[in-house]
């Protein structure tokens, strides 16, 4: 914004080089040497950004006024107004302040000139009280756009720490569910094993004195080794979650983080024997979801999403269903032919309606 106050006293000084053409004034030399003098000050003042410096060129710039229209000319007072604007600016930010001390040369000046002088005080006021708005909001932006950027680095900073946090947690439970292992299977299992050798070494040792009592030891030892198997395989069934928790476990997982992503209320429910779902119905299932939530967020411009899991006799009823506008005649895309595809891989079957938004509908047999 400051190329209008430039274009203002380009105007001034054009005005003033014109006038002195035009009346033919002996010394136009002198007036268009003081004339460009006074541009180049006034040009430094937009290239540098150190305050004092700016002060003592705005100065400058006066004094040379000054001296031209007392020696040279004195329409080189018509310059005055914008430069007292500046210069009173760094030190009071009332506008009328400066207004005031811009007209107090008029006094000064000959009748001719003034009503031209204030003319142009008029017109510099405009400029610059325009000009200092501007800035005034650009630094207001700037200010607010810093302050953005420091919150937007400590929460950037937050969440790598939360980040740091869940991993280290994740870590640290990895470490204690080994440990725990560890632990079971040195209890129960070393144990049992132990137990077992010792009685399969005595039963060794007493085979040619008694064979008797050898046999009951090794009948002990198979006794006690059938317990370490049964207590192993506990053990693993114990650690391996079921099927239908991983499963559910997984699309729980999915539409809380696209809840999340998006501004789209997700709502889930989920009824019948989950368990009776194979762990390939469950990646159809999640992957048709995914798509059918997919296309809401591209075409349906819904604002409310439902998915419904059904496990009944025969069957496994999967719905995902928006209240977006829908459509009567649905043309089947990638995406829909991809899930009729994977679903007729299991004997699914799929259906599709637009009538009253849009529900894409998943039928799974029950093996």
């Amino acid at each position: 914004m400051e190329r209008w106050i430039i274009l203002n006293k380009l105007s001034v000084i054009l005005y003033i080089a014109l006038i002195c053409i035009y009346k033919e004034i002996p010394n136009f030399s002198w007036v268009l040497f003081a004339l460009l003098v006074y541009f180049c000050i006034n040009i430094s003042l937009y290239l540098i950004k150190n305050s004092n410096f700016i002060k003592c060129l705005l100065i400058l710039s006066i004094c040379l006024i000054v001296y031209s229209n007392l020696k040279i000319q004195p329409l080189f007072f018509l310059l005055l107004p914008m430069s007292i604007f500046e210069i009173v600016s760094f030190f009071i930010s009332k506008k009328w302040i400066s207004w005031f001390f811009s007209l107090l040369p008029i006094f000064h000046l000959h009748h001719s000139l003034q009503p031209i002088y204030g003319l142009i005080t008029l017109v510099s006021f405009i400029v610059f009280s325009i000009v200092d708005l501007y800035n005034t909001r650009l630094r207001f932006k700037e200010d607010q756009i810093d302050k953005m950027r420091s919150t937007i680095q400590k929460l950037s900073k937050k969440l790598n720490n939360h980040s740091e946090f869940m991993e280290q947690s994740e870590y640290t439970f990895k470490l204690e569910e080994r440990n725990r292992i560890s632990q079971e299977i040195h209890d129960k299992i070393g144990h049992s094993m132990t137990g077992a050798l010792f009685q399969m070494e005595a039963a060794k040792h007493l085979m040619g004195h008694n064979q008797e009592k050898a046999l009951e030891l090794l009948q002990n030892a198979i006794n006690i080794s059938k317990d370490g198997i049964e207590n192993i395989r506990l053990t693993l069934k114990n650690m391996k979650p079921p099927t239908e928790q991983m499963g559910i476990h997984h699309m729980k997982l999915f539409i809380d983080e696209f809840s999340a992503k998006h501004d789209l209320k997700t709502l889930f429910v989920y009824k019948g024997n989950l368990d009776l779902i194979t762990p390939i119905q469950w990646k159809i299932i999640q992957e048709n979801v995914v798509e059918a939530l997919t296309n809401t967020m591209k075409y349906a411009d819904a604002t409310e999403v439902s998915i419904e899991i059904y496990v009944m006799n025969k069957m496994i009823k999967t719905n995902v269903k928006d209240n977006g506008r829908g459509k009567v005649i649905v043309k089947k895309g990638l995406g829909i032919i991809g899930m009729e595809e994977r679903t007729a891989a299991v004997n699914g079957k799929i259906i599709v309606d637009g009538q009253d938004g849009f529900s894409v509908t998943t039928l799974l047999p029950i093996e």
